[in-house]
């Protein structure tokens, strides 16, 4: 019996699988290969499938963690083919996502929380203001009131983007151009959004990690002038991150959940790498629930994340 709960429709499987061929691909690949001309699960075997898991970019800590599991399990319950060894590793990694203590999203719901402030952080270049406009279009789609906060004001490139995301998917945007401080737009975007009856605020932020200390004051300064509105808020801190970095994914995870409280993940980029085993290591290790995966271009390919369809995705092959 599953442990999960199964809600994606059959569109949504066939994207996640075609978003992770890349990953899947490599992955079985090197099992084929490791356990080739092999009967039974011997350490050789082990230390093959440890090799292939960080170098899926699983993480050391956690594939140190699957491995004793595995073993634990061959000496236990006396599983000796290599045939069994997918099934094993594949009830492993889920029950390993389990205990994040998550909750899977569905149909983009709310709290019962108006506005409900997301704060949305990451560096330049993983997909941020990408993911937001995805975001906004989802929750527009879903009937849900959206405003947008271009608050990630030291790069051109990210307000000019947020704005044509904006129009594009006909959400309101409040923008004070380049140079502003953060804090500024934030504190004017969820006033608007109170103004407006919004369902949801979603805010841009700026991601310079190479400056730590400044990064970490803007979104102190952020934190501060959104409690002015609402002491509560912000509702939800989302980490963005980039799948196809692997180990430097990682990094940015640290770096960010030590400059502030960051409550959700979304990573992006899996269609376009074979790091697709970053998922499994980060939700681990960090123990903050993958909320969203990008896994394409168009809007419908970023998807909520469901631990049962991923590793059910991840686990088949053609």
């Amino acid at each position: 019996m599953s442990i999960f709960k199964k809600f994606f429709t059959k569109e949504q499987k066939q994207t996640l699988d075609k978003g992770l061929e890349k990953s899947k691909s490599n992955f079985f690949d090197k099992i084929g290969k490791a356990i080739a001309g092999k009967s039974k699960v011997d350490d050789d075997v082990l230390d093959e499938l440890e090799n292939i898991l960080v170098a899926s970019d699983v993480g050391v800590d956690t594939t140190v963690k699957i491995i004793n599991r595995i073993e634990e399990r061959v000496a236990k319950d006396k599983y000796t083919t290599t045939s069994e060894l997918d099934r094993i590793l594949r009830e492993e990694i889920a029950a390993l996502l389990a205990e994040n203590n998550s909750s899977d999203v569905k149909n983009y719901d709310l709290p019962n929380i108006k506005p409900y402030v997301l704060l949305v952080v990451g560096v330049n270049g993983v997909g941020k203001t990408t993911t937001i406009g995805k975001l906004a279009a989802k929750y527009k789609a879903s009937g849900k009131k959206v405003l947008l906060g271009a608050a990630d004001t030291f790069r051109a490139a990210a307000v000019d983007q947020l704005i044509e995301w904006g129009r594009r998917v006909d959400v309101p945007v409040v923008s004070k151009g380049m140079n502003v401080h953060p804090a500024t737009v934030a504190y004017e975007a969820v006033e608007e959004g109170i103004r407006q009856n919004a369902d949801i605020v979603i805010i841009d932020t700026a991601g310079r990690l190479q400056t730590k200390v400044n990064l970490m004051n803007e979104l102190t300064k952020v934190h501060k002038v959104i409690k002015k509105h609402i002491p509560e808020a912000p509702h939800e801190v989302m980490l963005v991150l980039d799948g196809s970095t692997g180990q430097n994914a990682f990094i940015q995870a640290k770096e960010f959940t030590k400059a502030t409280e960051v409550t959700s993940l979304a990573i992006t980029k899996l269609d376009g790498t074979a790091k697709g085993g970053v998922v499994i290591g980060i939700s681990d290790q960090f123990q903050i629930p993958v909320k969203y995966i990008g896994v394409g271009e168009k809007v419908e390919d970023l998807q909520v994340f469901n631990k049962q369809e991923f590793v059910e995705s991840f686990f088949t092959r053609r």
